[in-house]
Parts: C-alpha cells; structure tokens; sequence
C-alpha cells in the first residue's frame, strides 16, 4: 500500500532546492520525514489534525514545520490538515462555538455583530471580521478542545489499527504455519 502512496509524493531532493523551503535544506532529506511507518504516520497525522482544527490559516506550514521537528511524516501531516475545508469549516466551528459557550456557561447563541443589518458593510470584510472576532472565548476554547482531542484521538487510533493490523498478519501466519504442520 505504501508504494501506491509514494507515487504521489514529491522528491525530498525537489523539495529542498524549492525557493520557499531552501532554509530547511538537509532538514528535509531526513528518510524519517518520508517513510511510511506507525510512529511516523500516527504523528503526522495527529500533528495535520490539530493544526487542521486550531488554526484557520496557515495550517499546512505548521504542521510541515512541526512534522519536521518532530521527525513525523510530513505528506501525512499536510494532507490531514484538509480536515478543515470549504465544507466541513462552517459546521467544525459552529459546534466549536456551541462546546466553547457550554463550557463557559455564556449563551449558546452567536452575538450579533456591530452594525449588524447596515446592509453592505455587513457583507464586507469588515462585517465579516468582526462577526469571526465577536465569537472570542468560546470560539478559541472549543477549537482548542476539538484541536486537542482530535489530534490525540487521531493518534491513537492510528496506533490502534496499526498495531491491529500486525497482530491479525502474525495470527495468520501461526495458522498457516500450524497448517503446514499438520500436513
């Protein structure tokens, strides 16, 4: 399964002599960054999930950066992040907001943004910014929430099935061997 993966993978070598990515250089040659791997994989995409969940922009930088610190697998870690798209965004932060307002004991619903209903300026960039920034505390508590759980639950899960996966290929093998055996 990992060679159909790696089909799609760009070269570390390309990657490192890239005008945006030269600072990291050797950093992203290291094999660790690259193979496919439980510990690899599980961190990845733990580290893709919680940036995918806590920061709205940039979060393919931070978890490429932090994939590399932590010798994790960086495709992983970038293709994760898209947990967070056009689609998922608008219900992932609405029930981030609704966790975050539980937990705070503050009313459930949105506040109105300032100048609500004035029309244009509430459809501009403005409008919209202060609506993002009216949602404060119980916005940041819940992302932080889903970001942590997710990362975490991400992880172990990966762990999980992996380690699954193994014990189910060596009970076969047992089995085979036992048959062989008894022939």
């Amino acid at each position: 399964m990992s060679q159909f993966f790696k089909r799609f993978l760009p070269d570390p070598d390309r990657l490192a002599n890239t005008w945006g990515l030269r600072w990291l250089g050797p950093a992203l040659k290291h094999p660790r960054l690259w193979h496919f791997s439980r510990r690899g994989i599980a961190v990845g995409l733990g580290l893709g999930i919680f940036f995918g969940l806590l920061i709205p922009i940039a979060q393919i930088p931070f978890s490429a950066a932090f994939a590399v610190l932590l010798r994790a697998n960086v495709p992983t870690a970038v293709a994760s992040t898209l947990v967070t798209n056009p689609v998922t965004f608008g219900p992932i932060y609405y029930l981030a907001y609704r966790v975050g307002a539980t937990l705070l004991g503050e009313d459930a619903a949105p506040p109105p943004p300032p100048g609500a209903g004035a029309g244009e300026e509430a459809a501009s960039l403005e409008g919209i910014w202060a609506k993002v920034t009216g949602l404060g505390k119980p916005l940041l508590l819940g992302l932080g929430i889903f970001a942590a759980l997710g990362g975490l639950g991400a992880y172990l899960l990966v762990t999980w099935i992996w380690r699954l996966k193994v014990w189910w290929a060596w009970r076969q093998r047992v089995r085979r061997r036992k048959m062989v055996q008894q022939s």
